[in-house]
């Protein structure tokens, strides 16, 4: 067993996993957490040949050799120059761009093919999203991306568009099916937000000990506190009947009237 054991976590262009990195170090803080930043056709590959236990990729992925939980699908944008007539427009169709030259780079994540692809292909693709960003900032076509790809590559003089039905990328937690270990299931659960207490990982079983203790202790306390609801209930009850106050009054007023009366005459 490995003394010191980490964990490899491959990310792809786009993918912010600061959240979950936070959480595994709260939960793990003695299994260090090391992130490896690939190319958006480099995740599979870096988890097909063991360079990661685990990865936030984008589908698909061979299902034969990964395991994956699809975890969200992103808004497809169009990025163009901020003075293009596209952005009179709050959203995009296909359609729009019947007239535009549209690239398509090689790292495309849209799966977009010669046929789906909207507008006019231009003449070479360009070798990534990168170089892509540089043409349209040229002002010599447009781009469809992931809203967080167009993000990641934000320039002033460029902005976007959301597309109404255009192909989508969905970004998963992928991991080689033969290789499923305690760390990768603790890495599950938090990505699904699970609970200390419900995870099946190593942070469950630090976290157990501490929690019983406290459950007892809640729940010897319960009686008194429902007993107290209770009375708190029928006083707020009593508090809220119409008139309440009035008719309470009144019925004082009436016990001091009868006192009163019955007093001999001087």
């Amino acid at each position: 067993m490995q003394v010191n054991p980490s964990f490899r976590l491959v990310y792809v262009p786009g993918v912010i996993p600061g959240k979950w990195v936070r959480v595994w170090s709260e939960r793990l803080p003695d299994v260090p957490l090391e992130l490896l930043a690939v190319e958006s056709g480099d995740g599979e590959r870096t988890l097909r040949e063991g360079g990661a236990d685990a990865g936030l990729v984008r589908l698909p992925v061979d299902k034969d050799v990964l395991s994956a939980i699809p975890l969200y699908t992103e808004t497809t944008v169009v990025v163009f120059p901020k003075d293009h007539w596209l952005a009179a427009a709050e959203e995009v169709a296909p359609a729009d761009l019947a007239e535009e030259v549209v690239f398509h780079p090689l790292d495309d994540t849209l799966g977009l093919t010669a046929d789906t692809l909207p507008g006019r292909p231009a003449l070479a693709r360009p070798d990534s999203t990168a170089d892509a960003i540089e043409l349209v900032a040229a002002n010599v076509g447009v781009l469809l991306v992931p809203q967080s790809l167009a993000r990641l590559h934000h320039r002033k003089d460029l902005t976007y568009r959301p597309v109404a039905e255009a192909p989508q990328s969905q970004v998963a937690l992928s991991w080689p099916q033969e290789r499923t270990t305690d760390l990768v299931e603790e890495f599950i659960g938090i990505v699904r937000g699970r609970t200390v207490n419900s995870s099946r990982g190593r942070g469950a079983g630090q976290a157990t000990p501490e929690a019983q203790p406290k459950k007892a202790a809640a729940g010897r306390g319960k009686p008194q506190q429902k007993a107290g609801g209770q009375r708190s209930g029928a006083q707020k009850a009593g508090g809220q009947k119409p008139g309440g106050a009035k008719a309470g009054g009144a019925k004082a007023g009436g016990r001091g009237a009868a006192a009163r009366r019955g007093r001999p005459k001087r």
